[in-house]
């Protein structure tokens, strides 16, 4: 991505705390069937290998697991916050109005090439894990154990996993550091007055 040094983030620990924070990324790959792109919920181990280790699946009637197979790279997008920055946030506006509206956000990108596997206890380790992380929440909690464990092996049928270590990890953070201090203080008071949860999750990271 277009990642001026004054955004980048630099520290390993807060690129992996967002792909962490991200409940679905997005994956990317190029191959023979040209540009293809799937909405998956990820496992990250950020111990297994210098940038971590995700995991996933695919339907299996989803072809892009076969340009995984085949070797192609794959980026996989974690966005977080962002918002709308208005011109009338800058107090820089009364003063000349040299101003244009921009948008504000937080990005981490991950790539690397996977390993697929099909094995039915690999899938089923995959698919409990994942289904406890999104249901530890509740007050009752659902497991896979709780489906007749028939059913769950057509399920597991019907998907393939995947591992990919990440080979090269960068992300960025626009949160108006190119503007003087007065406008950054308004951006943030701006969006955090918005009713918007969207603009108030944003402001919060610019304090």
């Amino acid at each position: 991505m277009y990642n001026p040094s004054g955004f980048a983030i630099k520290d390993l620990h807060e690129l992996q705390q967002q792909i962490i924070d991200t409940r679905l990324a997005l994956m990317v790959t190029h191959g023979e069937q040209g540009l293809q792109a799937s909405h998956l919920p990820l496992l990250f181990n950020p111990e297994q290998g210098p940038n971590g280790t995700l995991y996933g699946h695919f339907a299996r009637g989803n072809p892009q697991w076969k340009e995984l197979q085949n070797g192609a790279e794959a980026l996989v997008i974690f966005a977080g916050a962002d918002a709308y920055v208005s011109p009338g946030f800058y107090p820089s506006k009364a003063e000349h109005g040299k101003v244009v509206p921009t948008w504000n956000y937080v990005a981490v990108h991950a790539y690397g090439t996977a390993d697929v596997f099909t094995e039915a206890d690999r899938l089923l380790n995959l698919v409990s894990a994942l289904t406890d992380r999104h249901e530890a929440s509740r007050q009752q909690s659902w497991k896979v154990t709780d489906a007749p464990a028939d059913y769950i092996d057509g399920m597991l049928n019907a998907i393939v996993g995947f591992a990919l270590p990440i080979q090269r990890l960068e992300g960025k953070r626009k949160l108006s550091q190119n503007r003087s201090a007065a406008d950054i203080a308004g951006v943030r008071e701006g969006l955090a007055a918005s009713p918007d949860v969207h603009d108030q999750a944003l402001a919060h990271l610019m304090r």
